[in-house]
This record gives C-alpha cells, sequence and structure tokens, in this order.
C-alpha cells in the first residue's frame, strides 16, 4: 500500500521517523526500478536542535528545500560526494525532516550493483546514506519531488515494527552541533539487521 502524504504531514517528526522503519522505499530513475526495506532513519526537529539550526545556517540556499510541505523529498551534497535522502515533515513553516540512514536491498539489485560498482551484494551497498542514495539513483536534482511518486514512493507492506526491536540512540556525525545535538536518541535502528550503517 503507497504511503500517502498525510503520514508525513502529522507534526511529530520522531514517530514518523520511527514508524518508517520495517517499510519499503522505491525509486524509478530512468526507468529503472530500485528500492529496499527501510532499517535505519534520523529523525531532525526545528525545535531543540541545533543540528538544524546550524544546517540552516551553513547550507542556507541549499537548506531552502526544507521549507515545503510534509511529504517532499530533500536531497543535498555533502563532503561534495554524498547525497543524503531526506523527507520534509509536518508543514513548509517548520523545517522537520527525517533522513534514510539504511535499507534492505530487495529490488533492482543488479542496477544497485551498478550504481555502486560492485560486484556483489553485500552490506556496503545500501548502509549509510550517501551509499544507498547513490544505489537508489537520487542525486540533489530531486529535491521538492513529491515522496508519493512516480520517481520516488513508500510502501507499507505491513510489516509491524514492534519497540523492542528497535535500537534508539545518538545520531551520527554531529559533533560539530555541540553535546545538546549529539545526545538525542533520534536515530533509529533496526536491532537485528545487518544492513544498518556501522555503529558509533
Amino acid at each position: 500500500m503507497l504511503l500517502p502524504r498525510s503520514f508525513f504531514e502529522r507534526p511529530d517528526v520522531l514517530t514518523i521517523a520511527r514508524q518508517l522503519l520495517g517499510k519499503r522505499v522505491f525509486t524509478r530513475i530512468n526507468g529503472e526500478l530500485t528500492g529496499g526495506r527501510i532499517v535505519e532513519t534520523e529523525a531532525y526537529r526545528h525545535e531543540g536542535d541545533p543540528s538544524i539550526t546550524l544546517h540552516l545556517q551553513r547550507k542556507a540556499k541549499q537548506a531552502r528545500g526544507l521549507y515545503q510541505p510534509g511529504g517532499t523529498a530533500y536531497l543535498y551534497t555533502v563532503y561534495r560526494v554524498h547525497t543524503l535522502f531526506n523527507i520534509t515533515t509536518y508543514d513548509a513553516e517548520h523545517p522537520d525532516t527525517v533522513l534514510i540512514r539504511a535499507i534492505e536491498p530487495l529490488e533492482g539489485l543488479d542496477v544497485m550493483l551498478r550504481r555502486r560498482g560492485l560486484a556483489a551484494v553485500a552490506r556496503n551497498l545500501t548502509a549509510g546514506p550517501g551509499v544507498l542514495s547513490q544505489a537508489l539513483g537520487l542525486t540533489p536534482a530531486l529535491t521538492g519531488e513529491l515522496v508519493t511518486g512516480p520517481h520516488i514512493w513508500f510502501e507499507d507492506a505491513g510489516e509491524i515494527v514492534q519497540d523492542e526491536q528497535v535500537i534508539a540512540s545518538s545520531r551520527v556525525g554531529l559533533e560539530y552541533a555541540g553535546a545538546e545535538a549529539v545526545a538525542l536518541p533520534w536515530r533509529f535502528r533496526l536491532k537485528d539487521s545487518k544492513w544498518t550503517s556501522p555503529a558509533k
């Protein structure tokens, strides 16, 4: 079942990030279908999150993409190499977003391997936000696309993820934003998945 835009328009980005675990994400780029099961996310919230404040300052031009209604793709590049795949939540007045950090690859494995330059399916195919975006064919040019298709969409496959299956921990690479940002337990991972990105 296609996840409706209303799923992302709710005000609590933490709930959305947690509930995306076990959902499926798909892309159709240049006619090629790829996708997988979401096993790791991070939440970023306009309120009480110094990392968002700094992001809005440091990447002011790109960060305008955060001021979109919930359910809009926000993709930007870090280190001039890696594209990070985010989805805006809530509404255009609140720069809240969920970063998709890792998926278990399920669809279009040959396409993903080609994009990643790999010979065989392994953890480094989609375990991490930069490699994930590369495998799915996502680039900053897709910022502003709705995540209800035709290029990016999410599906509910009926999987129920219990709280005991989830690890909530600090987010990755936010030391620059200070101890308060680092301490927030807003990274959500499926406990038994081999496809999550490396632990801190």
